[in-house]
């Protein structure tokens, strides 16, 4: 059946498939608090697996995996070194800052993300006078950047350089899948050389709630405790663990159909009068441009609204699409019909 409205605000709006509903409706479920709930073990072994580490843990949010991934790696008074576009230093309500009291240094990148050089600048100097480098953090795929994506040799690269000085890299890894369906390779490389990683199963993927962190047993044991002080202790969360374990066993190839949506819809927009848009960069499932118009963005959110599309605009001048799922061809022309539309008499 064609979907009533077009939803193309985030792929966070998945909807559970009905394989997920069934799994949670009977799985088996126990105290995780206690790791008694043999669904979160079967979940965070399956990502630990999927991730080539040594455990996992499941948490409320990408937000809450990235947090615990921090200050279970830092010490107070340590800094940070990211992207100056990245999710934990624009997103996350500083929560490195005012729970791990850990400075960030945000660099400024060219596609979102870090060289080995810009690293081996950003990490401080043994010197009194300034904070010691905690951890580098990585993002793949980057959402600021419209969806780029990095090779896992890039990661690794990121990574030998972080280790020689004594500091781990933590991979944020939300939309890990995209880039790994997209260069088809296993989501392990990307993970690597990585000391933690954390991804959603909650975006693209279609489960209704969750994450995964993952890294070895004793990190994974401080993150467990940081969990437990955030008030993410569940109890029988197994009941959404079943919808992730569906999600990693059924959803993780599905997401090469938004990647050709998205360039579908990226296509279309280029086409557009007056919108910008670099087609080099719609490499998964996020299409970010910009309207050289005053008043443009608001028109084409507005407009769009009026014909039952919602997207989302990230900036005065810019609008953000993303495709999932629950967007198929005939949604992706029906935007581009629509934005046709508005933009006509621009």
């Amino acid at each position: 059946m064609p979907h009533d409205v077009v939803d193309l605000r985030s792929d966070t709006l998945t909807l559970p498939t009905p394989a997920m509903r069934e799994a949670m409706a009977r799985a088996d479920v126990g105290d995780d608090v206690w790791e008694e709930d043999p669904t979160v073990q079967r979940l965070e072994g399956l990502a630990a697996g999927l991730m080539g580490k040594q455990a996992g843990l499941f948490v409320a949010s990408g937000t809450m995996g990235n947090l615990v991934s921090v200050v279970a790696q830092t010490r107070p008074g340590q800094e940070l070194v990211l992207d100056a576009d990245s999710h934990i230093f624009n997103y996350e309500v500083a929560g490195s800052a005012v729970i791990g009291h850990v400075q960030t240094r945000p660099i400024t990148t060219e596609r979102g993300f870090l060289s080995p050089a810009q690293v081996a600048e950003a990490i401080r100097p043994r010197n009194i006078h300034v904070p010691a480098t905690g951890l580098v953090c990585v993002e793949n795929t980057h959402n600021r950047h419209g969806g780029t994506l990095c090779a896992p040799e890039e990661i690794s690269a990121v990574a030998a350089v972080a280790h020689g000085a004594g500091v781990p890299v933590h991979l944020d890894g939300a939309r890990l899948f995209n880039a790994a369906v997209a260069l088809k390779r296993p989501a392990r490389d990307f993970a690597a050389d990585a000391d933690s990683v954390t991804f959603c199963v909650s975006k693209g993927l279609a489960a209704p709630v969750g994450s995964v962190v993952c890294g070895t047993r004793d990190f994974i044991a401080r993150a467990r405790r940081l969990r437990k002080m955030l008030g993410g202790g569940m109890r029988q969360v197994g009941v959404l663990a079943a919808a992730g374990i569906v999600a990693l066993e059924q959803m993780i190839d599905r997401l090469a159909e938004d990647h050709a949506n998205a360039r579908r819809l990226a296509g279309g927009v280029a086409a557009l009068p007056r919108i910008r848009l670099d087609l080099a960069r719609v490499q998964t499932n996020i299409v970010l441009f910009s309207v050289d118009r005053p008043g443009g963005v608001e028109e084409l959110v507005a407009g769009s609204a009026a014909r039952k599309i919602k997207i989302h605009a990230v900036g005065p001048a810019s609008i953000r699409c993303v495709t999932h799922k629950d967007v198929d061809e005939a949604d992706i022309d029906r935007a581009l019909q629509a934005f046709a539309e508005i933009t006509r008499a621009w």
